[in-house]
């Protein structure tokens, strides 16, 4: 059985200004690991995140859940200026399509 702490979203990136790679966890954004290898990182993030995970069920605090296993319901509100508004209005007139298509295909990108 996979463990709940290896389904959180995690993430290596090189960091210019440490000149290091820099482990990230999603569902802890306060936490980082840098490393010189991004072998290394991934590792020392998953390793600091079930410390803090381990410290958090001690102290009978909520984990975070998973985004994988979280339920998206596929809507959400994003306020823009409304100059940007009718530029995309203008622009899915002009394809034909909707509004909501136009955003959703900007999204994705």
């Amino acid at each position: 059985m996979i463990n709940e702490i290896e389904k959180y979203t995690y993430r290596v990136m090189w960091s210019e200004e440490d000149e290091e790679f820099i482990g990230l966890c999603a569902e802890f954004p306060s936490l980082s690991w840098l490393a010189s290898t991004s072998a290394k990182a991934l590792k020392g993030i998953q390793t600091v995140v079930k410390e803090c995970a381990t410290d958090m069920s001690k102290n009978k605090e909520e984990l975070p859940t998973a985004i994988s296993a979280r339920n998206f319901s596929g809507k959400f509100m994003v306020r823009v200026p409304p100059e940007v508004h009718r530029h995309l209005a203008v622009e899915a007139a002009e394809s034909g399509v909707s509004l909501n298509r136009i955003a959703s295909v900007k999204l994705a990108h």
